[in-house]
């Protein structure tokens, strides 16, 4: 089995955090999501090559990390775009990247900015079992929410009705961008194509292959963060931390009261400040602040400032005294 990592996105929602780094670099804990993605693909030794797809903007930075990487079985393949308006879109990129490597396998595919609370392997036994094309499904809670996704019916766990982002959707239950696909449907990404379909979403490519084939979907519960917003990125680390603080033992902390769900990273300094729900990137300094659910990049200096729901992008100097 192959196994695809999506990581071509350009974040656009979290900039100015993501307009020079790769999102799925960002820290969820002690980790990031797409080590947390890469040491379960590793670990599973039906897995025997997983591509990294990501675009020209990132190549170099994709390329140096996995070279710093424990990881042995990653490896770049690069689609032709350099900006958002010129992208192929997830199935075009998908089909590219199946006849650039040709692949000729069952075909893993899931995207590097998925927290998941479920096991891959165990998503992976799910498919081996049935034998078809398969999907993870998890309920939102919320028909607003829903509208953003792939909307999915089940008859048990066989779909029987799929719709990309309806405006009026049936149920929560969606489809999230993790999927499964059998050696003989891998090449039908191009026979979609060639019939004119959207390429943007896997989830068009899904409903348009639920009519042709039988599709399953593996349902699961706890938790999924789509990290593509600040809120969604504050959430999965909130959900990460769990309450707890995680500070850096190179981080300076003095005179400050750090709240719940609170990450401080390396040589970054927090003094005589109050921090809840927030993340500092390292090098960063805080001096005399209030800071509630706010996401502060690397190299800025904030002081005297209050404030709550704010993104500041690195290199950024604030204060109430300018």
């Amino acid at each position: 089995m192959k196994a695809v990592v999506l990581a071509g996105g350009y974040a656009t929602r979290l900039w100015p955090i993501t307009k020079h780094r790769p999102k799925m670099f960002l820290p969820v804990g002690d980790s990031t999501v797409i080590d947390r993605i890469f040491a379960e693909l590793e670990s599973d030794d039906r897995i025997d090559e997983v591509f990294v797809s990501t675009n020209e903007r990132f190549a170099d930075d994709f390329d140096a990390y996995l070279a710093d990487s424990e990881f042995e079985k990653p490896t770049l393949t690069v689609e032709d775009t350099t900006e958002e308006d010129e992208k192929f879109g997830v199935v075009g990129a998908l089909a590219q990247l199946v006849d650039r490597e040709n692949v000729d396998d069952d075909l893993l595919v899931i995207a590097g900015d998925n927290l998941i609370s479920f096991d891959i392997s165990d998503f992976v036994d799910f498919f081996e079992e049935k034998e078809t094309p398969t999907l993870a499904a998890y309920d939102v809670g919320s028909l607003d929410r829903a509208q953003s996704y792939g909307v999915v019916d089940l008859d048990g766990d066989e779909v029987v009705d799929l719709q990309e982002k309806p405006a009026e959707p049936k149920s929560t239950l969606v489809s999230i961008a993790c999927y499964a696909f059998t050696r003989e449907t891998v090449p039908m990404l191009q026979t979609y194509l060639d019939e004119g379909e959207n390429p943007d979403e896997p989830g068009w490519f899904v409903q348009w292959l639920q009519d042709r084939r039988t599709v399953h979907a593996f349902s699961f519960e706890d938790a999924w963060f789509d990290i593509g917003t600040p809120e969604s990125y504050l959430d999965a680390v909130a959900w990460t931390l769990d309450g707890d603080t995680l500070v850096s033992d190179d981080a300076t902390v003095e005179n400050s009261t750090l709240g719940e769900n609170v990450h401080v990273m390396a040589d970054a300094e927090v003094v005589n400040s109050s921090l809840d729900n927030s993340i500092v990137f390292p090098n960063a300094s805080i001096y005399d602040c209030d800071v509630r659910n706010s996401i502060i990049d690397e190299e800025t200096h904030l002081e005297q400032i209050d404030f709550s729901g704010a993104l500041i992008g690195a290199h950024t100097t604030i204060s109430s005294q300018d």
